[in-house]
Formats: structure tokens, C-alpha cells, sequence
């Protein structure tokens, strides 16, 4: 566990909305702060925070274009 004096000499900052439920939260003198990030703002600045355990990215499972030449190609040879 890092030493309190990391969290209450100012070096990390409190946690946002954001990161409650996150299992990394831990309490220092009645403040609760990322045991892994300083700024947790910053990481929730770009969307999700990569080191948030309560959170999943939303993934968009996008088929590429598919070329019909080769479709064909491979629905042929299947068939032999």
C-alpha cells in the first residue's frame, strides 16, 4: 500500500464521480483517492479511464467490407 503522506501532501488528487465503484479507490484520512492514477480527472478527460475494474468499454464489432470477388472465390472452394 503506498505511504499517506503521497495523498495528503497534495502529489494525488481526490477521485470524481466517475471513478466510484472502482476497486483501486483507497481511503486517506477521510479523502479517497486512485491508488493508481494521481489525476483522475485527467483519465476521464478522453472517456473511459483504462484503469477503471468497474467500467467496460463499449466495443463496436464492425464487419470490414468484403470483397465479393473473393467471397465467391471461397464459397467455391468449399464446395469441392
Amino acid at each position: 500500500m503506498p505511504e499517506a503522506s503521497m495523498f495528503t501532501n497534495g502529489t494525488f488528487k481526490s477521485i470524481v464521480e466517475k471513478c466510484e465503484g472502482c476497486d483501486r479507490i483507497i481511503e486517506v484520512e477521510a479523502a479517497r483517492y486512485c491508488k493508481t492514477y494521481a489525476d483522475p480527472t485527467a483519465k476521464w478527460r478522453q472517456g473511459l479511464c483504462n484503469f477503471a475494474t468497474h467500467a467496460k468499454s463499449e466495443s463496436i464489432n464492425t464487419k470490414g467490407k468484403v470483397n465479393p470477388l473473393k467471397a465467391s472465390k471461397r464459397a467455391g472452394a468449399k464446395k469441392k
